[in-house]
């Protein structure tokens, strides 16, 4: 596995995008492909320009500023990775959201907003974005999803709409993998499980005794994991530690 010190040498010098890349792992993943000598644009909601994902204008035009600076400095798109996400928080529409403990706690609200930002988002992203990575080559797109979006591993229920939105995007990632590969067979496309790491997402709901590791050390384990996938592993979904997690 590669490590900040020693990055895992790419392919030739390329172009990253980190998609929520002003997070707190998304900015560890900008500085941890910076660390690889890739040239990295890090957008998201507070980026000029700014990705929304309530305006798909937005994606369109982030996506636009990336083919410009391909176009710019003849560079690749070796890698895009999404890195937003949905799990508490403010609503589009001002309402407050939590994960549900009970098919009680199930509304409409939080449930249209977990798909906005953990699925709906991430197609768009897909469609906007995936037709610029290069149609030879290595070449990686990862989506950051979650464990609990495993149905096979859900054994403890609750959590309603943020497990079915990283459900879907799991199924879109899958989906997108094969059309990808029609493109391009050395194309990737993988859908990633961090960990539970120490940002803002997460800090409210780590249990005493979970692994809770900082933003760099996930960066650092996502990167070596994108950095080492093997041919024929697109479409999959695996964790911080390259091993496969159920769907």
């Amino acid at each position: 596995m590669s490590t900040p010190d020693h990055p895992q040498p790419t392919e030739r010098p390329g172009l990253a995008v980190v998609l929520g890349g002003t997070g707190g792992i998304g900015a560890a993943l900008v500085a941890g492909l910076q660390a690889q000598g890739l040239k990295v644009l890090s957008l998201g909601r507070r980026t000029l320009p700014a990705l929304d994902y309530t305006d798909e204008k937005t994606v369109a035009a982030c996506a636009q500023h990336v083919a410009e600076r391909v176009a710019h400095t003849g560079l690749p798109l070796q890698r895009l990775v999404v890195a937003t996400g949905f799990l508490h928080g403010d609503t589009a529409s001002g309402q407050h959201a939590e994960p549900e403990r009970s098919w009680q706690h199930l509304n409409a609200d939080a449930l249209q907003h977990n798909f906005l930002i953990n699925a709906i988002g991430p197609a768009l992203v897909m469609r906007h974005f995936l037709p610029l990575l290069p149609r030879q080559g290595r070449c990686v797109a990862a989506f950051l999803s979650a464990r609990v979006g495993s149905i096979g591993d859900n054994a403890l229920g609750g959590w309603y709409a943020y497990r079915a939105s990283k459900a879907a995007l799991n199924q879109l990632v899958h989906t997108a993998a094969v059309e990808l590969a029609r493109r391009n067979k050395e194309a990737l496309c993988v859908a990633l499980h961090p960990g539970t790491v120490d940002t803002g997402l997460s800090q409210p709901f780590a249990k005493k005794g979970l692994q809770v590791r900082p933003a760099d050390e996930a960066a650092s384990d996502l990167l070596a994991v994108i950095d080492e996938l093997p041919a024929g592993s697109s479409g999959q979904f695996f964790d911080h530690k390259g091993l496969p997690v159920p769907w």
